[in-house]
């Protein structure tokens, strides 16, 4: 089997324990006294942490190796999703969360795993298939929660424990490292988030790339938080037909990260692809606003998948072609560390749109958020490629088999 569908395995089989989780914070949450702003804070734990140790993964994993991050990962999601399940209060489920967030921090090591596997021409490919696991995570994850929660609250969290568990034996035997030992040799002391987010702002492009992933993160994640209460509002939609729509937009980001966007890369390149994508992303938000019609909102929401679908990988292969490929582990933790912010920023601000504006005011205001990100696309992509020199660069071949 090929290093990158092992980690596509493994993304993959991480994020459907994730998925099985989400259909049951607002229960467990409202089981210990909890009320909908502590479902809210028990989201913002995790991304919070996310924010805190995806930069501290990334440089780690520069140094000692890809494998033992992703391992560390694997482990501490089975321990927070055992927390999870036998969780007797409050403070223990944001004990839980918490440590999810840790574990998932890994996913920029994930990141930098396919950057070190893949040539700069099938970057976005590779880091497509990221894309694609997060998308059928979330399609299948929730629907086996849902599915699960029939014998009981803690059957879910504990079949999210077994199956990290599982994937952690099998990563252990089966996920070799990406990065060779005389290159983790070489590198650098780690160093603080300010030092590799200076390092980042030096590069050409990158601090308008950053800009542009962070906004666009913000958005979607407003996106995400008001999506429910607005087709409640305005369709009438109860939970299921909820779950229903964001399967169908799951499965969207599956087909074209999984698929489609490293056809579209090698015909249009990033630099053109970027921009086309922010464009459809924008559009997608507007259009929700719009909707009057099941399928209106249908054709919408398949417009914003499709933005994302072809907007993340290939801003993701950008940031990583044009860091320093000793950093790649630290500048794509800082990438993800910032994304984690905006997950925080994001979902605050639409919520404080919803009440104080409208339901409608969140999709306006990220349309506009996403179009100053197109406009800094245009500008910023259209000079010289700015790449570490590494067209010619072949893939790093896996230092060694896993025991």
């Amino acid at each position: 089997m090929s290093p990158l569908a092992i980690i596509f395995l493994t993304v993959f089989i991480d994020l459907l324990g994730f998925g099985i989780i989400i259909p049951l914070l607002p229960f467990y949450a409202e089981r210990f006294g909890g009320s909908a702003q502590t479902v809210a804070m028990l989201s913002v734990s995790f991304s919070a942490m996310q924010f805190v140790f995806m930069p501290i993964w990334g440089r780690l994993s520069d140094r000692i190796g890809r494998r033992p991050i992703l391992l560390l990962g694997l482990f501490g999601s089975f321990a927070s999703y055992l927390v999870f399940g036998l969780a007797a209060s409050l403070p223990l489920l944001f004990l839980s969360r918490m440590f999810a967030g840790i574990a998932g921090a890994t996913v920029s090591t994930a990141q930098a795993f396919i950057a070190d596997t893949t040539t700069p021409e099938n970057r976005a490919k590779g880091m497509g298939l990221v894309g694609a696991a997060f998308g059928l995570g979330f399609i299948f994850g929730p629907a086996i929660g849902g599915i699960l929660s029939r014998w009981g609250h803690v059957v879910p969290p504990m079949f999210a424990a077994l199956l990290s568990l599982l994937n952690f034996v099998a990563a252990w035997f089966l996920l070799p490292e990406s990065r060779p030992a005389h290159v983790r040799a070489t590198a650098r002391a780690a160093t603080s988030r300010l030092e590799s987010l200076r390092k980042a702002l030096t590069r050409p492009t990158l601090p308008a790339l950053l800009l542009i992933y962070v906004t666009v993160v913000a958005a979607f994640s407003g996106f995400e938080t008001t999506f429910a209460l607005f087709s409640e509002r305005r369709f009438g939609f109860t939970e299921e037909t909820i779950g229903y729509i964001f399967a169908y937009v799951g499965l969207v980001l599956a087909v074209v990260q999984g698929g489609l966007v490293g056809r579209a890369v090698r015909r249009f390149g990033e630099r053109r692809l970027v921009p086309a994508a922010l464009l459809m992303v924008a559009l997608g938000l507007v259009l929700i606003a719009f909707s009057r019609s099941v399928f209106e909102l249908f054709v919408a929401n398949g417009v914003l998948a499709l933005g994302m679908g072809f907007n993340s990988p290939s801003l993701t292969s950008l940031i990583s072609r044009r860091s320093d490929p000793e950093d790649q582990g630290g500048i794509l933790g800082v990438s993800q560390g910032l994304a984690s912010l905006a997950r925080i920023v994001g979902p605050a601000w639409a919520g404080f749109l919803f009440d104080r504006w409208g339901m409608s005011s969140p999709y306006f205001s990220s349309a506009g958020l996403v179009m100053i990100a197109f406009a800094v696309s245009v500008v910023s992509l259209s000079g010289s490629s700015h790449t570490y020199g590494d067209a010619s660069r072949t893939p790093m071949r896996p230092a060694g088999h896993a025991r």
